[in-house]
């Protein structure tokens, strides 16, 4: 089994959920009291928020590069980074590294192909929505991305920061959340992909009828499937 490397703690209200995921996976393939060989380095959010907000997405990359290597050191055979968002400084992270790193919108695109999905809403922080280093990634794929108008990305893109990093889990925002699914499916989209790694705290498939992807979900178990390859 090869050992994951996790870059978490942005925030670790999710990066819980991947190592449950992850050890939840590896159980269920191996069986028994089998659980995942992984090195997680934790990050304190408040530093990265701080220059998400302040745009130095340099500094930003720094930050994580540095954090990448210690995980490298540490024996993890990949990488992964626990949050959507921060792909924005994917391709710093493999300029740097000697081992892989298992991109989030990657194994979503590969999902959503698998499915046969070409068309998808996107929901996630303003800078996963907005920009293009996440959105081009499926769009490579032949993926077409539709996002909300600009007051619903406002308000996605708040309770991620104000609410669900924080761990409130509110009604009043699935409410919300789930308007602006069903408003992205009223435009042609197949599914939904939740492009943030908390917002799978708050929706879930049971909640609507419209096909959720969550990125967090697809993540840990491509982990999963890394970890046991052989070679």
């Amino acid at each position: 089994m090869k050992t994951i490397g996790l870059l978490g703690g942005m925030s670790w209200e999710s990066t819980q959920t991947y190592y449950q995921l992850i050890n939840q996976g590896v159980r269920d393939k191996l069986g028994g009291l089998h659980s995942a060989n992984l090195v997680l380095n934790s990050l304190d959010f408040a530093q990265v928020e701080q220059l998400q907000a302040q745009d130095d997405w340099e500094a930003a990359a720094a930050l994580l590069t540095k954090a990448g290597l210690q995980v490298q050191h540490a024996g993890a055979d990949f990488l992964l980074i626990c949050t959507n968002t921060m792909h924005k400084v994917a391709d710093a992270l493999e300029a740097v590294l000697d081992i892989p790193l298992l991109h989030i919108a990657d194994a979503t695109a590969t999902r959503l192909k698998a499915e046969g999905i070409d068309r998808v809403g996107l929901l996630g922080t303003a800078f996963t929505m907005e920009q293009a280093f996440y959105r081009q990634r499926l769009i490579r794929r032949d993926i077409e991305v539709i996002t909300p108008s600009a007051t619903e990305r406002e308000r996605v893109h708040r309770v991620i920061y104000e609410e669900l990093c924080k761990g409130h889990i509110l009604d009043t925002s699935r409410d919300d959340y789930l308007r602006i699914i069903e408003a992205l499916a009223l435009q042609g989209a197949q599914a939904v992909v939740l492009g943030c790694t908390e917002i799978g705290l708050l929706v879930k498939q049971t909640d609507t009828p419209v096909r959720l992807f969550d990125t967090t979900e697809i993540h840990a178990a491509s982990a999963v499937d890394w970890a046991l390859t052989t070679g």
